[in-house]
């Protein structure tokens, strides 16, 4: 064994990891029951529906949130997203920019602040600021990346567990990945296993592990599985002109790839087989990264050296990247979710919650 974490921290001596893990997870029980008991918890005047997971980061939020978010469009509702603007640069998060890019015309509220950033657009709508009467009310809310902002009381828990980061190897920060227990999916509404499709039969053993904890989700046949699938990609020239392409014209073509996600290793699989022996080389930034002049110049060195035709990254990325002159296409994969299992259950089960 290492002695040594595996967390964000991996340099932290593994001793030293797992006190901090304990000491954190007292801390996260200490609030959780705070919260059971109504303490700090605010009630908004809309419905509130929570996509959200137990790890930091990676288990594929921005496409769920993206789906979910049509689903209450065709549902003839009309959602706004709140979020917490994570690293925003210039008062700009690239999650935000990238739901404003995918969902024209929906809002999104993204500060720390999300109560209050919800009331004010919630608020401005409904006086009929925008002089677009009805149409430009807001009538329910998704949180994105909202199981753990329990401040916010909401109507529905929607879990992701990622199947490439199984929760039943993983521990509580430092030490690992997790942000609460297992035990926390008790307050799930529902659980979806993530990227099934990647790990052969460990999508339905995580299944099972999940039921055995979101006893309340099992019961009303609310655990799921879903896989991210590339239905398009988009295409920037270094002039900047814009296109859109099947994914199939990725495949011969001689890339690089770059990201500053949660979990680069799902999204560079992709790019491994969508582009095939034409993946050259990649670059794992850490995550958020604001892509500033060194980074941008490693990842310019990296395209040269290797004489790419296109830099292959994520749409996340792209709202940090799109300011700067690239010498070659960069390529953006447009991610769509299948359902494997429980995909009608669960989005019924979201509409029913909002009433």
């Amino acid at each position: 064994m290492s002695g040594q974490g595996a967390g964000p921290v991996p340099w932290l001596p593994r001793a030293i990891a797992g006190a901090a893990s304990r000491l954190y997870g007292w801390e996260v029980g200490r609030r959780n029951r705070a919260f059971d008991r109504g303490e700090g918890v605010t009630t908004l005047d809309v419905p509130v529906v929570s996509v959200g997971n137990l790890s930091v980061g990676g288990t594929g939020k921005t496409p769920m949130v993206e789906h979910l978010v049509r689903v209450l469009l065709r549902g003839g509702r009309r959602p706004c997203i709140a979020m917490r603007g994570y690293r925003s640069r210039d008062g700009v998060s690239d999650e935000a920019e990238e739901y404003r890019e995918s969902l024209k015309g929906v809002p999104v509220v993204a500060q720390p602040d999300r109560v209050a950033g919800i009331k004010r657009v919630t608020e401005s709508r409904s006086h009929g600021v925008n002089q677009k009467g009805d149409e430009g009310r807001i009538d329910c809310v998704v949180l994105d990346d909202g199981f753990q902002h329990r401040r916010i009381g909401r109507r529905f828990d929607l879990v992701l567990l990622d199947a490439t980061r199984p929760f039943t190897e993983d521990a509580l920060l430092p030490l690992g990945w997790l942000r609460e227990g297992p035990a926390s999916l008790a307050r799930a509404g529902a659980v979806v296993v993530t990227r099934a499709d990647r790990v052969a039969d460990r999508g339905k053993g995580l299944m099972a592990e999940a039921g055995l904890w979101a006893k309340r989700a099992k019961e009303a046949g609310l655990i799921g599985a879903c896989a991210f699938e590339w239905v398009g990609i988009e295409v920037t020239e270094p002039g900047g002109a814009a296109r859109r392409e099947p994914v199939e014209w990725l495949r011969g073509k001689r890339v690089a790839a770059c990201c500053a996600i949660g979990n680069p290793g799902a999204f560079l699989g992709q790019v491994g087989e969508a582009a095939g022996d034409g993946l050259v080389e990649s670059m794992v930034l850490r995550d958020h990264d604001p892509y500033l002049d060194e980074t941008v110049a490693r990842v310019s060195a990296m395209v040269r050296r290797n004489g790419a035709e296109g830099l292959v990254t994520t749409r996340k990325d792209w709202m940090k990247m799109r300011a700067r002159a690239w010498a070659c296409e960069v390529v953006r994969p447009v991610a769509g979710v299948r359902w494997i299992e429980g995909g009608d259950r669960v989005e019924s089960a979201a509409l029913a919650a909002l009433g």
